[in-house]
C-alpha cells in the first residue's frame, strides 16, 4: 500500500498518519518528494481496514500490486539521481564508468585511469577481489588493489567503482571506494544486500546471470529497504541458449526497468558480449533504449590482461567508442556527467 499526501501537507499531518500505522503494527517508509509519499509494510488486511483517507493531509491511498514498493515508479515518480564523485548519474545525467576488469599493477591501473579520463569517462572501475569460475584463475590483489585505485582517483579525480564480494570486506572497501559494486553472482546474496543497504555509499547492483527483471528489482528493494536509496541497477547480459556471445544483452530490460522503477539503469556491454568488436554497437543501442550510463572494460594492453582481455578496449579503441558515445548521449538529450 502507498499513501499519497496532499501538496502542502504539514509535518503534523504526516506524523499523524505514521503514528496510526505504527499503532497498527505497520512500518512506514517516507519519500519526501512533491507530494510526500508513504510506502506501508504490514498485515495487508489490518492496514487495508484503517480509515487513512479521512486523515488531514491525505490525498489518496493506492494499493501496490508489485512485490517491490520502494524502488517502484509508483512510489517515486521522478528519476532518482545518484552522485558519482562530482558528477551525476540518472535524471538526464549520463554516467560513463570505465577501466580494467582487474587491478593487475600500479602502472597498468594508472595508465588506464589516465586514458579513460582523457576520453571522457566519469568514473573508474577496477576489480580488487575477483570472483572467478576457476579457483586457479587470478583472484585479484585485495587491499593493494584498493590502494592503487585510490591513488588513481587522487591523480585523475575519477571516483572509484569496485566490487564487494564478502560482507567481511565491507569496512575495507568503504575505506577506498566511492561506489560499491555487487556482482551478478551476488545479486541474491541477501545478507550482503542488507549490509550495503546500511551504509551511505552508492551501490551498483548487477543483474544475476539467470535473474528476471522482477528478481533484480526485488534485490534492489533489499538495499533500499535497509536505508540506502543510492542504488544503480546494471543490465550485464543473461544466460540463454545463444553461444555467439558470452551472454545475451537484454536490451529490452532498459526501458522495462525505467517504466517500473525510478532507479537509474547502467548497461555493461563488455560482459554482455565478451567480444570487443561488439561493444560500440551495443553501447549505442543501450543509450538509444534509455540507459543512464555505461560500464565498459578498457585496458592499456588487452592482449596481456590477466582477466577478460578479449572484451577490453585498447586506449585507441576506447577513444573511438567514447567519441561515438558522447555523440549519442547528446543526440538523446542527456548530459554526460
Amino acid at each position: 500500500m502507498m499513501i499519497i499526501m496532499k501538496e502542502g501537507a504539514t509535518g503534523t499531518d504526516i506524523d499523524d498518519v505514521i503514528n496510526r500505522l505504527h499503532a497498527a503494527g505497520a512500518e512506514a517508509h517516507i519519500h519526501c518528494g512533491d507530494p510526500v509519499t508513504i510506502a506501508v509494510e504490514g498485515d495487508r488486511e489490518e492496514v487495508a481496514g484503517l480509515p487513512l483517507e479521512v486523515y488531514s493531509g491525505v490525498d489518496r491511498v493506492v494499493t501496490l500490486l508489485r512485490p517491490y514498493k520502494l524502488v517502484s515508479r509508483e512510489f517515486h515518480q521522478k528519476d532518482t539521481m545518484v552522485s558519482l564523485g562530482s558528477t551525476l548519474l540518472g535524471g538526464g545525467h549520463f554516467g560513463f564508468i570505465a577501466g580494467p576488469c582487474s587491478v593487475e599493477s600500479r602502472d597498468q591501473t594508472l595508465e588506464a585511469a589516465r586514458f579513460v579520463k582523457e576520453a571522457g569517462a566519469t568514473a573508474l572501475r577496477g576489480g580488487a577481489f575477483k570472483p572467478r569460475t576457476s579457483p586457479y584463475a587470478f583472484q585479484g590483489l585485495g587491499e593493494a588493489a584498493l590502494q592503487i585505485l585510490a591513488e588513481a582517483r587522487e591523480e585523475t579525480g575519477l571516483p572509484v567503482v569496485t566490487e564487494l564480494m564478502d560482507v567481511r570486506h565491507l569496512d575495507l572497501v568503504l575505506r577506498y571506494a566511492d561506489v560499491i559494486q555487487v556482482g551478478a553472482r551476488n545479486m541474491q546474496n541477501f545478507h550482503l544486500l542488507a549490509a550495503v543497504g546500511e551504509v551511505d555509499r552508492p551501490v551498483l547492483l548487477k543483474r544475476g546471470l539467470s535473474a528476471t527483471i522482477e528478481e533484480l528489482l526485488m534485490a534492489a528493494e533489499y538495499i533500499v529497504r535497509a536505508g540506502n536509496h543510492k542504488v544503480i541497477v546494471c543490465e550485464r547480459g543473461i544466460r540463454t541458449f545463444e553461444t555467439a556471445t558470452r551472454n545475451t544483452l537484454d536490451i529490452s530490460a532498459v526501458p522495462i526497468i525505467k517504466l517500473r522503477s525510478h532507479l537509474p539503469v547502467v548497461v555493461d556491454p563488455s560482459h554482455a558480449s565478451g567480444r570487443v568488436e561488439l561493444i560500440e554497437s551495443l553501447s549505442l543501442a543501450a543509450i538509444a533504449a534509455g540507459a543512464d550510463g555505461l560500464m565498459i572494460e578498457a585496458h592499456p594492453a588487452p592482449e596481456t590482461a590477466l582477466c577478460d582481455g578479449a572484451q577490453s578496449l585498447s586506449p585507441a579503441g576506447f577513444a573511438r567508442v567514447s567519441a561515438r558515445v558522447a555523440d549519442m548521449v547528446d543526440w538523446v538529450g542527456k548530459t554526460l556527467g
